[in-house]
């Protein structure tokens, strides 16, 4: 699939890109940031109210926190970033505006988990989605609901274009 088929309606076309690959130093998913978590999803999006968006995580010591566990913080994140992915395929930008995350159990460290984020249901401009982080017997770990807003694409290139100016 070419990176131009997820340009949401009314982004410039400028160069053909993704967000993500117009904005490489993302924490969750940016190639180019050598501190952040360099997460790799796979979305499956067969029709609008069944998108899904997963990636495997198995994160290292720079992610501690409590002694051989993953840190809250990172796992409010890799919650966030999953359902981020979901947005893409609705053809739409769209910002977290609240996330909820609950900590079932500890998320070990170097070892193997799976991060699974579900759309759930649209309201005008409003996006539910869920995601939870498993073992790999399945164990959810963590789980969160999280609230995107949709925003107007314009607004997204006319950052970019002032950025591209000022560099």
């Amino acid at each position: 699939m070419s990176s131009a088929s997820h340009l949401p309606a009314g982004l410039a076309p400028e160069h053909a890109r993704t967000i993500d690959e117009r904005t490489s130093f993302c924490f969750g998913c940016g190639p180019d940031n050598p501190q952040g978590l360099h997460l790799a999803f796979t979305v499956h999006a067969p029709e609008p109210g069944l998108i899904t968006a997963s990636a495997l995580v198995n994160l290292g010591r720079y992610h501690e926190g409590p002694p051989g566990y993953i840190h809250g913080g990172i796992l409010a994140t890799l919650l966030d970033e999953a359902m981020s992915k979901l947005n893409r395929p609705l053809n739409v930008l769209a910002m977290t505006r609240h996330l909820e995350t609950d900590y079932l159990r500890p998320a070990p460290l170097h070892t193997p988990l799976t991060l699974t984020a579900r759309h759930l249901r649209r309201e005008g401009r409003k996006l539910f989605h869920t995601a939870e982080l498993a073992a790999a017997d399945g164990t959810v770990l963590t789980r969160g609901k999280g609230l995107f807003v949709i925003i107007d694409a314009a607004l997204i290139s006319a950052h970019l274009a002032r950025s591209r100016e000022e560099s």
